[in-house]
């Protein structure tokens, strides 16, 4: 099918790559402006232009497709799908009805939960057992449109979200693939959303790394998984801001935020049960286990995060 592929960051990459490998034509390939990044500001590409560009595609970078001229331009590409994956902007309705066979998103959730912009971390943060990505045609609210086939997974008890974003995206290429070949057949049944099951998945916010450790050892064991690789929950020891990438639920009744060495393994309390901090990194620092900062931290008696 000749297709016209949208999408920015890594999540993109494998569905952009397999619609390469499969030999479906990708007639253009939409994707967020250079972003200026690190100390020196220097503009970066997004991954899916590099690898469009390592393609031999052509790549648009339009600061809105609200424009009339790149409406037009979408136009003349003339694709027959739109696939949509972590684009990053809403497709106004000009541009959902450009493609005959309709617009087609992969999403990183099982819908219709966790619509928004950070599906899989609020997926890892709420505890879910189970995961997964959803194709759908779209429609002109933020992940609403009629889903069209999922597929389900495990989530690991100490799965961070960061390793959940690498499977799911593994995950929603093959799904999209698959999605492409029932259309294709004509053997897709569209199925509406129930919007009384409907849950937002905003975008994660650096103030979400305090942690309350009177919430149960569980909770907070989730916060920590749901947060890494960003924005990393963090705590402050002795004027110390530390990162907690890892944890371990485990029993135990102490003054909630207060610390213990046990059996070399460094411990925290919480309102019911305790952590242990099984990984952790101190600014401008390493990445470290919880047993090695003990090595060369050791704790005063009455140790507390502030």
């Amino acid at each position: 099918m000749r297709i016209l592929f949208m999408g920015t960051p890594d999540f993109a990459v494998p569905s952009l790559q397999s619609l390469i490998d499969q030999g479906h034509e990708v007639c253009g390939v939409f994707t967020q402006p250079d972003k200026p990044k690190g100390r020196g500001h220097k503009l970066l590409p997004p991954p899916v232009k590099e690898l469009a560009l390592r393609s031999g595609l052509p790549v648009y970078q339009p600061a809105t497709l609200r424009d009339q001229a790149v409406q037009a331009c979408i136009t003349e590409l003339a694709p027959e799908v739109i696939v949509v994956v972590a684009y990053g902007k809403l497709l106004p309705p000009a541009v959902l009805a450009v493609p005959k066979r309709g617009c087609i998103n992969v999403h990183g959730s099982l819908l219709p939960k966790y619509r928004g912009a950070a599906p899989i971390q609020w997926t890892v943060l709420n505890g879910e057992k189970t995961a997964g990505v959803t194709t759908m045609f779209m429609a002109e609210g933020m992940d609403t449109g009629d889903m069209l086939l999922k597929s389900e997974t495990l989530v690991g008890p100490e799965e961070t979200a960061g390793e959940l974003f690498e499977r799911l995206k593994v995950l929603g290429a093959d799904l999209l693939i698959e999605t492409l070949e029932r259309l294709e057949r004509g053997e897709l049944s569209p199925i509406p959303q129930d919007e009384t099951q409907a849950t937002l998945a905003p975008m994660l916010k650096k103030e979400q790394s305090a942690v309350n450790w009177s919430l149960p050892a569980q909770r907070i064991h989730d916060q920590i998984r749901g947060l890494n690789p960003w924005p990393c929950v963090s705590a402050t020891l002795n004027g110390n801001r530390l990162k907690l990438l890892r944890a371990l639920v485990s029993g135990g009744t102490g003054t909630p935020g207060t610390m213990e060495a046990r059996d070399g393994e460094l411990v925290v309390f919480c309102g019911e049960g305790a952590l242990i901090i099984t990984e952790l990194q101190a600014e401008n620092g390493k990445r470290m286990s919880g047993k090695n900062y003990l090595l060369g931290h050791p704790l005063k008696e009455g140790s507390r995060f502030e």
